[in-house]
């Protein structure tokens, strides 16, 4: 008779296990992924028209004739899926469990950097290499990427850990929006900073990036897309939560 009790236990922690790989594995390859890619590119996002009276407070560099762009490094397009990421397997799984994920994915940068700078320094074999030079072009900014999201990555990410379990202690548990915005919001704003300004004093951005206010602008836009993505983001992590914590049978206790 206590056969089927064990079976479901177990079923149970597998699923748990199964959605906790799947969370870190989200969280990992969206880091990974962004730190290649990193400011390899700037996209456009989106443009609107400002008022005449407006346009004084809006720089040069992302208006032309009167039309705001907003411009941002392709990096930065998957980079808000780890602050998702964290913010599911705190509120799943724990503060412990999350930041050894951050730690997994710190770990994983140091391995990428590693294993490309490996394929950087053994002698090309002419004649058969398909695309030398877009692989030199992507490993000069993707080292300059890493390294500035190493420091920005850990920092961010652990303020985001912390300050989501703060709201939620404060807060009892209650108010899941508030938690999941005020963490986030605040941790992009350092990792916004930090890593923009790192690459700046390195010499990683572009040429019409040649100042503290231009680097600003670059800061203030990133930080735009990633401040509305955490707030569009929020009926996901809500749905999310709810049906996650459902199908785990997790409690509000962790």
């Amino acid at each position: 008779m206590a056969q089927p009790i064990i079976d479901t236990q177990h079923q149970l922690a597998d699923r748990r296990d199964h959605f906790y790989l799947l969370l870190s594995a989200l969280f990992i390859t969206s880091l990974v992924m962004g730190n290649i890619i990193g400011t390899t590119k700037f996209v456009n996002l989106f443009s609107i028209t400002i008022a005449d009276w407006f346009d004084f407070l809006v720089p040069d560099l992302v208006l032309n004739n009167g039309v705001y762009t907003m411009a941002v490094p392709v990096g930065v397009l998957v980079y808000p899926v780890t602050f998702l990421a964290t913010d599911l397997l705190s509120e799943l799984y724990g503060k412990e469990k999350t930041q050894r994920v951050i730690w997994m994915g710190f770990f994983m940068n140091i391995f990428l950097i590693a294993a490309m700078s490996l394929s950087h320094f053994l002698p090309d074999s002419t004649g058969i290499s398909g695309a030398t030079s877009t692989f030199e072009s992507v490993y000069q900014f993707m080292i300059g990427n890493t390294l500035a999201s190493m420091f920005a990555y850990l920092t961010a990410q652990s303020i985001d850990v912390k300050l989501f379990h703060f709201w939620k202690k404060l807060t009892k548990g209650k108010h899941l929006w508030l938690r999941n915005n005020g963490s986030t919001m605040v941790s992009q704003l350092v990792d916004s900073t930090a890593i923009l300004s790192i690459l700046y004093f390195a010499g990683n951005l572009g040429d019409a990036v040649n100042s503290i206010g231009a680097l600003t602008i670059l800061i203030i836009n990133s930080y735009l897309f990633k401040f509305l993505f955490a707030l569009l983001d929020t009926p996901i992590f809500y749905w999310a939560t709810y049906k996650l914590r459902a199908h785990l049978a997790i409690n509000d206790d962790i």
